[in-house]
């Protein structure tokens, strides 16, 4: 019997990409899972939710909904998220409020919300989805950089206040992964300069990794499941990184 068996958990941003990969794997594992999205599209795995987590009443509706279906909240995946490139100086700031909402201060209200229901079996994962990103920083990213530094410092908050109830926080830190957003990228790039997308990976793409290709939303799922699974019990407060040498530099 799989050691996710019997579990509830909540994946934000599970409409597609890594979000949809983790609900999948979950699923397989034998959990049930709430997929959150702000418009979960018809073939969603998992038990389809659609909220605004840019909002506070969002994020309070998802665990709630989570609670009402499953009678319990074992994992909490902050996944969702979306990208802005653009210099500081031309940076929207309303663009700016939305990212954090979403990135940073959905995770903490979802652990805030879900945290009694965490502590409650004495065998809560908060497992953030971050980014090498909260590791280091790209130009034209602050929004992204500032809120997966700050997942980082969140994460290490909830892990200390977890630690007498039960509750392990992780934000695992993949590098550039494939998903509709960068596969896209990857093509309209390769327009633009006239090459073909291999070397749009390794001169444009990823020239910051030593192994030149991207992870798959499946390797991102894998390490989500061994986190919330018996075998993650070790880890609490840290980055679980998957960067492909990117910060070995």
């Amino acid at each position: 019997m799989s050691g996710l068996s019997g579990r509830a958990a909540l994946v934000t941003g599970g409409g597609s990409g890594i979000g949809r990969a983790i609900v999948e794997r979950l699923l397989a594992g034998g959990m049930q899972v709430l997929n959150v999205d702000i418009s979960p599209p018809d073939d969603a795995p998992g038990d389809a939710f659609a909220a605004d987590l840019a909002t506070r009443q969002g994020n309070r509706d998802a665990v709630q909904a989570a609670l009402e279906r499953f009678g319990r909240l074992d994992v909490v995946v902050p996944n969702a998220g979306f990208q802005t490139v653009a210099a500081v100086a031309d940076f929207d700031e309303d663009r700016w409020d939305t990212m954090l909402a979403l990135l940073l201060t959905s995770p903490f209200l979802l652990a805030k919300y879900a945290w009694s229901a965490l502590a409650e079996h004495g065998d809560g994962r908060f497992i953030a989805v971050a980014s090498a990103h909260g590791l280091v920083a790209s130009p034209y990213k602050s929004a992204y950089v500032s809120a997966k530094h700050g997942i980082l410092g969140l994460v290490k908050t909830l892990a200390l206040e977890g630690a007498d109830v039960g509750v392990l926080a992780t934000a695992v830190c993949p590098s550039y992964v494939r998903t509709p957003l960068v596969e896209a990228q990857i093509s309209a790039q390769a327009r633009a300069h006239g090459i073909d997308e291999a070397r749009v990976l390794e001169d444009v793409i990823l020239p910051v990794q030593p192994i030149k290709r991207l992870l798959e939303p499946s390797e991102v799922a894998e390490v989500v499941a061994f986190l919330a699974g018996p075998t993650g019990r070790a880890f609490s407060g840290v980055p679980v990184t998957m960067d492909l040498g990117w910060t070995a530099r």
